[in-house]
């Protein structure tokens, strides 16, 4: 049976969000489910023009195919056999897309390594994973770091791009790349290919991504090659936002690569589809604008932080936004008005979705026929099943209208945790991935996230894990006792905010002082943002610290805070 009968013979083949936004997206084509390699194949077939423009140099399909090729031919001759863990720890250049294409190839596994990582996360990470050789470039926050961790023996080999090939950085110098043991410069690694290229099954395991899933410290998630492309296909199979297969496509990317969602929705889609890629170290408002109104982008994806950020921008009335013809918001919750403002202003309304590392991070769009209210998270992509369970029996799905947890399923669901049996087998229920958000989905089949079952952060679309900020500030002399919650943070969605008892005798120190401390500790996007003293932390009677208490105390605040501000506008009295 073809591919595209046993989808017609599923019972799951006309869902009820089919029914009611049938051209939303093109629900009967191909959900590719082939290896990385097979992906960079089929695009480089359609490509017409270059794959990325960087610091304006423009590099065509062809050229970094053969570029792919020629390290990953390298990394074979170096001694890695198929299915070795190697790290990428990288900012947004292109050593990125060719050590990871490149590894693919060779048939190793990848784990991303972000450059905000503190150092004992990152030792903490290649450890986990086993990944005894890394790929880094030469930039001032990169190859010092690199250099500690070969130093501490957490690798045994760096690889190190020369940023000074793609020309002058408008980010930093590069360092000279040192001449010792260990270090090998990424152009000397290349080689001429193989007689015959490793193989690979496209449910081989490609990439170990990290996060928190649904409870505890963050795992390795087990994306294999079928996941990426499988999710890759979804996004490209949606259609109801503007955002199309266009070779002539031109999609900026400013998130970071080593983050699922640009991997996934701009590197890999961008990759299969043939478009251009504009791809940029930093966010710099003054360069979004020129790629929109000069450069004539297509598509910008972003995170929250990146669109009010342009939203407040002097002149930004002026712009000219007519290239646009998609524009998504993920990573972390978007205010409502922000989101009806940016449409104003753009003519082009927000694309809203949802998605897990977990989940590649493919899992539903809005349509342009459902109405766009708080919460909604819209439908699922082709190919992706969801339901609501009960909380108390993750095997019964809950009827229409009523809140559980979401549940989801499909070939992009990732293969479970990294040597993580127990955790990889409560995760599931049936076959069916529990998310750990709760919701609710209406009669028509659109999807609403109510909140997070879990306690993890989301800050300027990364995510962030209370457990480990805690960890590293009883590290602190004076801290008897923490708890760490996400508050409202106007631009980066949620901030941490730690609540602390002293040891007795200590006096309070700062937020400032208390971020000093921290620097070395854990990431810059892990840092507090808010302090507060307590004499006592709430406890359970089993005498378990609650978070939860905290979190409503300062949803109560949050709630006076609005009230007031819209009396202040109304002229009425707050309540």
């Amino acid at each position: 049976m073809d591919a595209a009968r046993e989808r017609a013979a599923s019972p799951e083949s006309r869902p009820i969000w089919r029914q009611h936004f049938p051209d939303s997206c093109r629900w009967d084509g191909e959900i590719e489910r082939v290896t990385v390699p097979d992906l960079l194949a089929r695009g480089l077939a359609r490509a017409r023009g270059p794959l990325f423009d960087f610091r304006g140099r423009a590099i065509g399909f062809p050229e970094f195919a053969a570029r792919v090729e020629r390290l990953a031919a390298g990394l074979i001759a170096a001694g890695f056999v198929p299915g070795t863990v190697i790290g990428l720890h990288l900012p947004n250049t292109p050593f990125h897309p060719v050590a990871f294409f490149a590894a693919a190839r060779a048939g190793l596994t990848v784990v991303h390594l972000s450059g905000l990582d503190a150092p004992r996360e990152l030792a903490h990470k290649l450890a986990t994973t086993r990944a005894r050789a890394l790929v880094t470039t030469n930039l001032p926050g990169f190859l010092p770091v690199a250099l500690g961790l070969l130093d501490a023996g957490q690798v045994e080999r760096l690889f190190v791009g020369d940023d000074a090939e793609w020309g002058p950085s408008a980010v930093a110098a590069p360092l000279p790349i040192p001449d010792r043991s260990g270090v090998i410069p990424l152009a000397a690694l290349e080689a001429d290919p193989p007689e015959a290229w490793p193989e690979r099954a496209p449910g081989d395991v490609m990439l170990l991504q990290f996060t928190g899933g649904t409870t505890g410290l963050p795992k390795a998630a087990m994306l294999t090659h079928a996941n990426l492309t499988a999710a890759a296909s979804m996004y490209r199979l949606w259609c109801d936002d503007g955002d199309d297969d266009a070779v002539s496509a031109r999609v900026i990317c400013v998130l970071p690569l080593f983050h699922i969602y640009a991997l996934t929705t701009v590197l890999l889609r961008c990759v299969r589809a043939g478009n251009t890629i504009l791809l940029r170290q930093r966010f710099d408002p003054a360069e979004i604008v020129e790629d929109i109104a000069v450069r004539r982008a297509t598509a910008f994806p972003g995170v929250p932080t990146m669109w009010i950020a342009l939203l407040n921008r002097p002149g930004i009335e002026q712009v000219d936004f007519s290239s646009l013809r998609s524009c998504m918001s993920g990573g972390a919750p978007l205010a409502f008005e922000v989101m009806n403002r940016l449409t104003r202003l753009m003519g082009v309304r927000l694309s809203v979705g949802w998605g897990m590392t977990e989940t590649a991070p493919a899992g539903t769009r809005l349509p342009k026929g459902a109405e766009l209210r708080p919460g909604v998270i819209g439908i699922p992509l082709p190919g992706v099943a969801m339901r609501i369970v009960s909380l108390d029996d993750p095997g019964r799905a809950l009827p229409t209208g009523e809140t559980g947890e979401i549940a989801i399923r499909g070939p992009n669901v990732f293969a479970g945790y990294f040597e993580k049996p127990e955790e990889s087998r409560a995760a599931f229920r049936d076959g069916w991935f529990l998310t750990g958000d709760l919701g609710r989905v209406d009669a028509r089949g659109v999807f609403e996230i109510v909140d997070r079952r879990k306690n993890m952060i989301i800050s300027g679309g990364f995510n962030v894990y209370p457990v480990q900020i805690e960890s590293a500030i009883y590290e602190h002399p004076d801290v008897a006792e923490v708890i760490v919650i996400g508050v409202p943070d106007a631009y980066r969605g949620q901030a941490a905010k730690a609540f602390v008892t002293l040891k007795t005798g200590a006096e309070p120190f700062t937020l400032d002082s208390l971020q000093d401390f921290l620097g070395s500790r854990i990431g810059r996007h892990e840092i507090p943002r808010a302090l507060e003293f307590r004499e006592a932390l709430p406890r359970s009677p089993a005498g378990k610290l609650l978070a939860s208490v905290l979190v409503a105390e300062e949803a109560a605040k949050e709630a006076v805070r609005e009230a007031s501000g819209h009396a202040a506008r109304t002229g009425q009295d707050a309540p």
